[in-house]
């Protein structure tokens, strides 16, 4: 799908189709953009009210639910049901999705991103043992100077100050990277090197190898990242349930209650 009006009502009725290609023997994926709409908590499966609630503009109140929606319509179209998933997050804010406590089903899960820019949400998957990350800012956007020593050293760095028209590719690529990584600002972005004017190309940071795939597309830049790794961020509760899973298969007749739980009132 490039473009369509699958959402029910006006909710986001343009959805885009990112196009990414990492060749033939890429990892299943999926990368969407939408535009950003006013939504309510209760349209929204995935989103959290405390958490909602604690936003203080409705701007980012507004760029939250939608990427959620979006990012449940993405699990729809991977064949997943969204109703049965909960969002979390690693220590550096890496977002993953996992079944609700109490869920009795343990499919494995596709890793994610999520971002958001200049009215638009940006949501990628990909196939479980991949890491993901996907960024996008608009074409006509200018990156100050001020900000180069931040994101580059050395001869990167002098070859942005000779080359600032390459700002912004090496902005998103590199946001794209530290979210594959699952760091975020824990990864420098002074650290990670962009060869540039490639559309893909392979970056080894430590025992990582990231693939990157820069583009413009709907007056966007947008670089999606991809490693081998793990997107999924394991709780105690998990551990007890593949044990009991464990008993379960050994024993049939052996059996307890239970109750998924969500709270997004």
């Amino acid at each position: 799908m490039s473009k369509g009006s699958f959402l029910n009502g006006d909710m986001m009725e343009l959805v885009h189709q990112i196009p990414v290609d990492f060749g033939p023997d890429a990892p299943r994926l999926i990368c969407w953009m939408a535009p950003i709409e006013r939504l309510e908590l209760s349209q929204v499966q995935l989103a959290i009210g405390d958490e909602v609630s604690k936003f203080v503009t409705t701007k980012r109140r507004d760029e939250h639910l939608s990427s959620r929606l979006l990012l449940e319509k993405a699990l729809t179209e991977w064949g997943i049901d969204a109703n049965l998933l909960e969002v979390r997050r690693n220590e550096y804010r890496a977002p993953s999705v996992a079944y609700l406590p109490g869920t009795w089903i343990r499919q494995e899960l596709p890793s994610i991103s999520i971002g958001h820019s200049n009215g638009w949400v940006f949501v990628g998957l990909i196939e479980p043992g991949w890491t993901i990350g996907i960024d996008g800012e608009p074409l006509k956007l200018s990156i100050s100077e001020g900000v180069f020593d931040m994101m580059a050293k050395g001869e990167e760095l002098k070859f942005l100050f000779a080359n600032p028209n390459h700002a912004l590719e090496l902005w998103t690529s590199k946001e794209a990277v530290q979210k594959a990584a699952r760091l975020g600002m824990n990864l420098n972005p002074r650290e990670i090197k962009i060869p540039i004017g490639n559309k893909i190309t392979n970056i080894s940071i430590g025992n990582s190898n990231f693939q990157l795939d820069i583009s413009s597309f709907n007056d966007f830049k947008i670089s999606v990242a991809i490693c081998q790794g793990d997107g999924y961020d394991a709780i105690p509760e998990d551990e007890l349930l593949s044990q009991t899973l464990m008993a379960m298969d050994e024993d049939p007749n052996w059996s307890i209650g239970c109750k998924t739980t969500r709270s997004n009132a």
